[in-house]
């Protein structure tokens, strides 16, 4: 009898122990955060990396995964699949997926500025401005992404109509220099280190320069956040702990690219990033290094000008009424000590 007891005391407490073990194992999983990130090798992306690699999301008691996706769109469709939690993105997904009705908010500005280049092929001389892109077939990242609005806006600024250029998706990277290489693009929109590798070999040039808030205001007509840390709304009003957490590794990343070197920057990145040219890399980072926001701030102009462009060209966005003060909140980085 003594025995059957013992035997079922001894049961009993290894159940426990699992249920504890399985309990346990579950509020860690429940603790991790996915963060997709539309391509976490471009520079305009660099915060996302390298708060991982300073070691700022285990500082603030965070599990965070970053998975890798080419394209900005295809990040957002992630988001909206309950897949990940968090995109590093453009901001400008926010609007247009306010017009879907669905509300998504940038939670973190990193950038004040798109970062991105508008490149022609050596092969084409004649094209000098986006008004002798007529005829031409244009590079992006994705249909839909934020490099095709970007694209459509300036070939429409200088007068052109739509249909008298054609997009394609390229990526960025290998895909985006092979497409130029065999001419299925002859100009097309790109990010570091993408385009000084094109510099380098002499392949393009460098058509529109958006890297800066100046030369981007030249180009848009304002001030145009662009990379971001956004979330479903929903998700940031339940977990408003974790969505502070995520606010203060990234506001603490932001103020260290604010305060050293590209070197000492480029230092801290995985070296396949570098794509074999450590000295170029850290050039184009050190060219760049101011459209990132030094606080996580948004702009107070920015959205106006993002809202602007996407009128224009977003089948979703043209003739809605968008509330930009639900796009975006600095609850919290305004928070982050």
């Amino acid at each position: 009898m003594r025995s059957s007891r013992s035997l079922f005391h001894t049961v009993a407490f290894s159940a426990l122990l699992a249920a504890a073990s399985f309990a346990t194992s579950a509020a860690h999983a429940a603790d991790k955060i996915t963060i997709m990130v539309g391509g976490y090798e471009k520079q305009i992306y660099l915060p996302a990396k390298l708060a991982e690699s300073l070691g700022y999301f285990k500082d603030e008691g965070l599990d965070v995964e970053l998975l890798n996706e080419a394209a900005g769109v295809d990040a957002e469709n992630q988001l909206l699949a309950g897949a990940v939690q968090g995109v590093v993105g453009f901001y400008d997904h926010c609007v247009d997926l306010q017009a879907k009705g669905k509300f998504v908010e940038s939670i973190v500005q990193f950038s004040q500025a798109p970062g991105e280049v508008e490149m022609v092929s050596s092969k084409y001389p004649d094209i000098k401005s986006p008004a002798d892109f007529k005829g031409k077939t244009l590079g992006v990242t994705g249909l839909g992404s934020s490099t095709n609005f970007l694209t459509l806006f300036m070939a429409s600024k200088a007068g052109l109509k739509p249909g008298d250029v054609v997009t394609v998706p390229v990526g960025a990277g290998g895909t985006f220099i092979a497409a130029m290489q065999q001419d299925q693009i002859q100009a097309g929109m790109t990010t570091e280190p993408t385009i000084s590798r094109m510099i380098k070999t002499g392949e393009a040039s460098v058509l529109v320069d958006m890297r800066t808030v100046e030369s981007t205001r030249q180009a848009l007509g304002g001030t145009y956040p662009a990379a971001s840390l956004y979330m479903e709304a929903s998700w940031v009003d339940a977990h408003k702990e974790e969505a502070q957490k995520l606010a203060n590794a990234f506001v603490k990343t932001l103020r260290y690219i604010n305060t050293h070197s590209a070197a000492e920057i480029a230092d801290k990145m995985p070296k396949d990033f570098y794509v074999g040219d450590k000295d170029g890399y850290i050039k184009a980072l050190d060219d760049g290094k101011g459209m990132f926001t030094p606080d996580g701030v948004m702009p107070e102009d920015g959205p106006k000008t993002v809202l602007a462009v996407l009128s224009e060209f977003s089948k979703n966005v043209k003739g809605k009424q968008i509330d930009l003060s639900k796009t975006y909140t600095t609850e919290f980085v305004k928070n982050v000590k």
